[in-house]
């Protein structure tokens, strides 16, 4: 048992967990004025992180649709098309998607948002526009028909 020094993911002082390192390139990435390698990548996290690494954060991050890439030459440039917030949507919705009962996810996560939460996704539901999709029935609805 080692409690000292350690991150929530276990893993040793010094190492950043999978989720810090991925905002940290999305982060660097959005500062780029245009697409760009992985080495203007690596040098700007401060060069502590090997190539390979870079690479396979980057590879990740295009797995999830945070970031674009185009060939140049025999590697590739790099685009980020979402910032932090957008990466912790992808994350939520991964997690959502998992689930068999999404009404039954959604409900405990909606029960257990403090009041100004609450609100705030209130006023965002609010302000999106009407779907062209109609939504799915529910087991409530179903019956009222």
């Amino acid at each position: 048992m080692n409690d000292r020094g350690g991150n929530e993911t276990g893993s040793s002082p010094g190492r950043r967990g999978q989720g810090k390192l991925e905002a940290h390139v999305l982060s660097v990435l959005k500062g780029a004025a245009e697409p760009v390698p992985v080495a203007w990548v690596q040098e700007r996290l401060g060069g502590d992180l090997a190539y390979t690494t870079v690479i396979t954060i980057l590879t990740r991050l295009h797995g999830k649709g945070a970031v674009e890439r185009e060939r140049a030459g025999r590697s590739f440039v790099w685009t980020a098309v979402s910032d932090e917030a957008g990466l912790a949507a992808l994350r939520m919705r991964k997690v959502l998607d998992a689930e068999a009962d999404r009404q039954a996810v959604l409900a405990s996560f909606v029960t257990a948002l403090s009041k100004n939460d609450e609100l705030l996704l209130r006023e965002l539901l609010a302000a999106e526009p009407e779907s062209d999709e109609p939504p799915e029935p529910t087991a409530s609805s179903e019956g009222d028909r």
